[in-house]
């Protein structure tokens, strides 16, 4: 296991989701040996493993924002503090049943209620609006609902337990143990994101969503009621975003403004993938995943390649924390529209 992790793949300390300034490096990599100078084939795979789930949480999130982007022409930045809110919401729903499963799926509802009451109240009057109204309508709910956490459930971090069934670690190969809760996180992800393309593909919501995202006015002349597609769209957006928080609340604190960065990287996913692309979102997010756990693990070693070691200590960690954005750069370039833009952007 790694240095300051429990067999269960949870810090002792919980540090903060988006610990090291907002930048990506928000799940700590457990599991897997003590780090070694060498880059070590058991560290490579522990390493990928943890960029794996990265990018299958920031997919959750991403999902739902670059639906509601994409279809509404909506900039949300409340989005993050959805995925807040349903990490919350699953610790106060377990604290009342005692069950896990039982504050899923309550946390779940909730949160889907919380998106379509957010939809009702606030998004609906700003559609047609310039950008910079959803902006400043959206940061303002951010700036009301961190306050509004710190009031009902306080400033100190809270904790969610693992599963008792699913708290242990599973040997991966001969020296090898990871967190089974990590697993869990990526094959629920999986799971999710194999949902949402035979949803948006082969059905008739899927069909609407996206003739929304290309021509929302042609949709609505041809008599969709395009306000209940977008409350929709809203409300599935939000409980993607809750569901991440659910499920990386036992690993991480659960505190106020825990979503605030991840929202920056949501961003990030949906520039690089394409607004309104499920495919774009997915294979971003992994990329994000991946570029950024692997350069903040092995960056200083590659630098010891070229440079002293004292240097290598200082230059490393700041090249890993731009690595995403020099990969978004780089993709912009390449192709303004993302890499697998919505047909008809």
């Amino acid at each position: 296991m790694s240095v300051g992790c429990k067999a269960d793949g949870r810090r002792p300390s919980r540090p903060s989701a988006l610990a090291g300034g907002g930048n990506a490096s928000k799940f700590p990599p457990c599991g897997g040996p003590a780090r070694s100078p060498l880059m070590s084939t058991t560290l490579l795979i522990v390493q990928m493993l943890n960029g794996l789930q990265l990018g299958i949480v920031l997919f959750l999130i991403a999902a739902g924002l670059t639906l509601v982007f994409g279809v509404m022409d909506f900039i949300n930045l409340a989005h993050g503090v959805q995925y807040m809110l349903g990490a919350y919401l699953a610790v106060a729903f377990y604290v009342l049943t005692g069950n896990f499963l039982a504050a899923l799926v309550l946390a779940l509802l909730a949160a889907l209620v919380f998106g379509l009451a957010l939809e009702f109240l606030v998004a609906r009057h700003l559609y047609g609006r310039d950008h910079l109204d959803h902006v400043i309508a959206t940061f303002g709910i951010i700036l009301f609902l961190n306050s509004g956490v710190k009031l009902v459930w306080g400033a100190a971090p809270l904790t969610l337990p693992i599963p008792e069934a699913l708290s242990g670690s599973v040997l991966l190969m001969d020296g090898l143990l990871y967190p089974v809760w990590r697993l869990v996180i990526i094959g629920s992800g999986l799971a999710i994101a194999v949902l949402l393309y035979v949803l948006v593909t082969y059905t008739r919501i899927g069909m609407l969503v996206r003739a929304g995202s290309t021509n929302a006015p042609m949709v609505a002349a041809l008599g969709v009621d395009i306000r209940r597609l977008f409350m929709v769209v809203f409300g599935f957006g939000a409980m993607l975003a809750g569901f991440a928080g659910i499920m990386i609340a036992p690993i991480l604190s659960v505190e106020p403004g825990m979503g605030d960065n991840v929202l920056i990287l949501s961003f990030v996913v949906i520039v690089i993938g394409g607004i309104g692309s499920i495919r774009g979102a997915f294979i971003a997010a992994l990329l994000i995943g991946l570029v950024d756990t692997l350069g903040r693990s092995f960056a200083v070693d590659i630098m010891r390649l070229f440079m002293a070691p004292s240097p290598a200590r200082t230059v490393g960690p700041a090249l890993a924390s731009m690595l995403i954005y020099l990969l978004m750069a780089v993709v912009l370039y390449l192709r303004p529209t993302g890499l697998f833009p919505a047909k008809g952007r």
